[in-house]
């Protein structure tokens, strides 16, 4: 860009992309697809990608179920993700999360989007196991991992399980935590934007969302056993 004296918004005007779009494959928070990378080389003029570099496979590797990309693509979207908040006593915390295909890697991958508190945005590899008929959104950061186990989404779409994490405790520590966690389909152009953040009672989506979040053991998609 800076030889072509271009601007990001020059860019994405001449490459027909959005803005955001852009500037997650620039950041790396999402790689871009081929057909982007593409135009993105129409309007720079420029060969970015590597001839030697071989095609990913559309299939992903064993250890995450070895999916193809044509049985999981009803799985690719946005989802509108609650869980008990961990600092204030029945309120919800909602935030996005967003499943692709990870065309360099070959296989699905996950990114929170929207979170309060961005700096734990999580992102990582989804496992389906053809064995378990679970769903997994795992995260494993220099061998510390974050994982989500969910079952088989609804004829709506959404998915219900268990988050097992970390959270910040007295004194600075981390403490493993396990919480009921629904992710819902969510297609912002059909329903508008959702609330997210901390939704304590009172606010307008909180029976809503504390319904969701309750289905997770009421209806037996999951169980913390103590």
């Amino acid at each position: 860009m800076a030889r072509r004296r271009m601007s990001r918004l020059q860019l994405a005007d001449a490459a027909k992309l959005s803005v955001s779009t852009l500037e997650k494959g620039l950041s790396g928070e999402r790689p871009f697809t081929l057909a982007t990378l593409i135009r993105i080389e129409d309007a720079l003029g420029v060969r970015l990608r590597s001839a030697a570099a071989p095609a990913a496979s559309p299939q992903a590797a064993a250890d995450l179920g070895a999916y193809r990309r044509e049985g999981v693509d009803w799985l690719i979207g946005s989802y509108l993700t609650l869980r008990p908040s961990f600092e204030t006593p029945g309120a919800v915390y909602a935030y996005l999360t967003e499943i692709f295909w990870n065309d360099d890697a070959g296989h699905l991958g996950f990114s929170e989007k929207a979170r309060l508190d961005a700096q734990f945005a999580q992102k990582g590899a989804v496992s389906m196991p053809y064995q378990s008929g679970h769903i997994y959104l795992v995260t494993n950061e220099h061998g510390q991992y974050r994982l989500m186990t969910l079952g088989r989404p609804s004829i709506a779409g959404n998915m219900y399980g268990l988050l097992t994490t970390l959270r910040s405790a007295r004194g600075g520590r981390l403490t493993p935590v396990a919480a009921p966690v629904a992710l819902l389909k969510w297609d912002a152009a059909r329903r508008g934007e959702p609330a997210l953040g901390l939704v304590a009672e009172g606010h307008a989506a909180f029976a809503d969302y504390r319904r969701e979040v309750d289905r997770v053991c009421d209806e037996e998609f999951s169980a913390l056993i103590a």
